[in-house]
């Protein structure tokens, strides 16, 4: 395989521009969601066990502990962490010379302090998959990379011979992601996913659709469906590429995977997700690819034989044969030649595939283990090769440490991973099982799957929040800057910034709002006036219809919203009223009381303290209770995580 050195470095730029992305989006958002007057303040999550410092930073791992000692409280510290790692992230993102072991191990850190106080709004995918990325950036950045000069010298004259291994990391985590995420599709038995219908409410009922997501909605409904089909060849036919011993097979697996991020990204607000998913991508490329797309290869191409060159052919030929034959056998693929569509059917059943991924997931495990000893024993080759034995023991020391910390990643994320087939994770290692119970609550590894089911298939539902001064006239709607509200204005870009109350109203609006202890706190927030909250909704004050005074009386009703038609001019929404998603209320409302007294958000401050350090953890209780019925809800283990739609 061409050297690593090119991409490693593209990938520890992209991991801090994401970092650098996640930590100003979250700062702009901290004191709304958990200042002092926010949603869910962040000081009440926090609190000594009585245990010691170093027990309790363990156990719950977070550099806030240490805010007091600044004299800030927690949400100050989290702005100040947030603010600090936007301009670190942004440092290495410029200068090479910070892309260095201890500024990722500090961004990761950051990160993860305020992943452990976020709450139900940092229980986001990409926020694990951040996490996750992060640490092995710090693994890659650990690798000094040599001079310019001795890599001119040649390939072994001044490389590590560990060099590939944490990066390889990286390609493991990208199979991950992508293949379970198209099996999750399937095996939620998901009426959508399996009529292959999904795309047709896709870009409708997404939580923050784009202006494209309205004209990617009105194609055909075949070209939906077929794009359904490319969706499952790309994340579960795919993957497998990823360690493909042929080299433009790997490097089709990796254009095929930027296709379907970047066809997301243009149709949906996921922030910074896909961005991430594409540095992902990157451990995919070498060296040489990448000096021949920017024009500046200087190598000779070394020639091949012509067996050798006849043989990879014949394998090329053979996997995109076998793909394009499985793709027409598994979804009756037929030409209509007449209408000029193609015809497209699951001809599978729901037991065959489980027997299919009952069989195979064993053997992807084995194929990245196989692929993780072929590059170990290509790093002890390398490492045979080291002149000197001062140098040839330090490479042996690099070399162990290196080895055992990706063999033991590697063992950690077989856990998580063996999640979405029961019985192969319980025929798992019990070693893996106890390795992975050990370093859990540092989100070293997760289990990921992306859309589960399809929602809103009679239309997405949505809460739309309704004020009022004396609670008979309910003509001021409280609209958002982000989410669907008024039916004349145009789905916002947002990429990469994420609106992280907006993104829960879409998950609040999936059930009734007992589901979402926050939306109790958001009305009293909004009946108080507090101006942090309402900048989350509006960051324009004259916009935000109770800008002179707040609201008598607060209400929520359930709307169903669907695209405009083709032709209807200034609209892009049609919507129907449901039902009413959250009572009447005003400040010293008993309905009101009761609810926050239920959440443990009312009382004097020792006991909100009390009780809302449980909030995460009833929050959490809550969607674990949802997950079986809810098709964004699942978890990786004992912290729940919302998993959508890509």
């Amino acid at each position: 395989m061409a050297g690593s050195r090119l991409p490693r470095q593209l990938f520890l730029q992209g991991v801090a521009a994401v970092f650098m992305f996640a930590f100003a989006s979250l700062y702009m958002q901290i004191p709304g969601l958990y200042g002092p007057e926010g949603i869910l303040p962040a000081r009440r999550t926090l609190r000594p066990q009585g245990k010691g410092r170093w027990p309790q930073l363990w156990e719950t791992p977070t550099l806030l502990w240490e805010t007091p000692l600044l004299g800030l409280d927690t949400a100050q510290g989290l702005e100040l962490l947030s603010l600090l790692g936007t301009l670190l992230a942004l440092g290495a993102l410029l200068l090479h010379q910070l892309r260095h072991l201890l500024v990722y191990l500090l961004l990761w850190a950051a990160y993860l302090s305020a992943y452990q106080v976020g709450q139900v709004f940092l229980y986001f995918q990409w926020d694990s998959l951040l996490l996750e990325t992060g640490f092995l950036a710090l693994l890659v950045a650990a690798l000094r990379l040599p001079p310019r000069h001795k890599q001119a010298q040649g390939r072994l004259a001044g490389v590590p011979p560990h060099e590939d291994l944490p990066f390889w990391l990286v390609r493991w985590l990208l199979f991950r992601l992508m293949f379970a995420s198209g099996v999750v599709k399937l095996t939620s038995r998901c009426p959508a996913w399996w009529g292959l219908t999904a795309l047709t409410y896709h870009f409708e009922t997404q939580c923050l659709p784009t202006p494209a997501s309205w004209f990617a909605h009105h194609l055909p409904v075949w070209l939906h469906k077929l794009g359904v089909v490319a969706t499952f060849l790309i994340e579960i036919a795919v993957p497998p590429l990823f360690f493909a011993p042929v080299r433009r097979l790997r490097l089709a697996a990796f254009y095929s995977q930027v296709l379907l991020q970047v066809l997301i990204i243009v149709t949906g607000n996921y922030n910074f997700f896909n961005l991430l998913t594409l540095v992902l991508t990157t451990a995919l490329l070498d060296d040489a690819h990448l000096a021949a797309a920017s024009g500046n290869s200087r190598r000779k191409k070394t020639p091949t034989s012509w067996p050798k060159a006849l043989l990879a052919l014949l394998l090329e030929l053979a996997v995109y044969g076998l793909l394009a034959c499985g793709v027409v056998h598994c979804f009756g693929l037929e030409v209509d030649w007449k209408q000029r569509t193609v015809h497209s059917k699951t001809t599978f059943t729901f037991h065959q595939f489980s027997q299919w991924l009952k069989m195979v997931t064993l053997p992807t495990m084995w194929l990245g283990a196989a692929s993780l000893a072929w590059e170990l024993l290509t790093a002890l080759w390398r490492w045979t090769q080291v002149r000197g034995w001062l140098q040839k023991f330090c490479a042996a020391v690099q070399l162990s440490i290196f080895g055992t910390a990706t063999v033991a990643l590697f063992t950690i994320s077989l856990v998580p991973y063996s999640y979405m087939e029961p019985s192969t994770h319980g025929r798992l290692w019990t070693g893996a099982h106890r390795l992975f119970g050990t370093v859990e609550h540092l989100q070293l590894a997760h289990s990921y799957g992306l859309f589960r089911r399809m929602t809103g298939l009679g239309g997405r539902p949505e809460v739309v929040l309704e004020g009022s001064y004396d609670g008979h006239h309910w003509t001021q709607e409280i609209e958002f800057m982000y989410k669907p509200g008024n039916v004349s204005r145009a789905p916002p870009i947002v990429v990469p910034h994420q609106p992280r109350l907006d993104w829960q109203m879409w998950f609040a609006a999936l059930g009734p709002h007992t589901h979402s202890p926050w939306f109790t706190s958001l009305v009293l927030r909004l009946l108080q006036g507090k101006e942090p909250v309402i900048r989350l909704i509006q960051n324009h004050a004259p916009r935000y219809p109770f800008h002179k005074q707040p609201p008598t009386y607060v209400r929520a009703q359930r709307y169903k919203y669907w695209f405009s038609k083709p032709g209807e001019q200034g609209r892009w929404w049609r919507r129907q009223w449901v039902e009413e998603f959250f009572p009447s209320v005003s400040l010293g409302d008993p309905t009101l009381d009761t609810l926050l007294r239920q959440f443990g958000l009312q009382g004097s401050e020792p006991d909100a303290a009390d009780a809302s350090s449980c909030i995460g953890r009833d929050e959490a209780a809550l969607l674990w209770e949802r997950r079986k019925d809810d098709p964004e809800v699942t978890s990786t283990a004992a912290c729940p995580v919302i998993w959508i739609r890509e």
